[in-house]
């Protein structure tokens, strides 16, 4: 089941867009992806710093990881996944603005 939250940091909104627990699966990028860059930004970031997915996924989706933990870990890994294959695959598509 897909739920939607708010994408946004305590005193700083990354964006005010709604996000998927789990991003579309595409072979090119989607408008999701497109609108989302600053989030697959920051999760690449903080993946290169050492932060704990726990406190990203907090910070970035205002998700609990005590109250919903595995919608946590879900949302963060599937984001993440997709973040790393833009930087692969996807973002010659994005510029190129081939977008689905």
């Amino acid at each position: 089941m897909l739920q939607y939250g708010w994408i946004s940091a305590p005193g700083n909104a990354v964006t005010t867009n709604l996000f998927l627990d789990e991003p579309p699966s595409s072979a090119t990028p989607t408008a999701y992806d497109a609108a989302n860059v600053k989030l697959y930004l920051r999760l690449l970031d903080a993946e290169a710093q050492g932060a704990s997915w726990a406190d990203v996924v907090e910070t970035i989706f205002g998700i609990s990881v005590n109250a919903e933990p595995e919608r946590a870990e879900r949302v963060h890994r599937s984001h993440l996944a997709r973040a790393k294959w833009m930087t692969k695959n996807g973002y010659s598509g994005l510029l190129a603005g081939r977008v689905n």
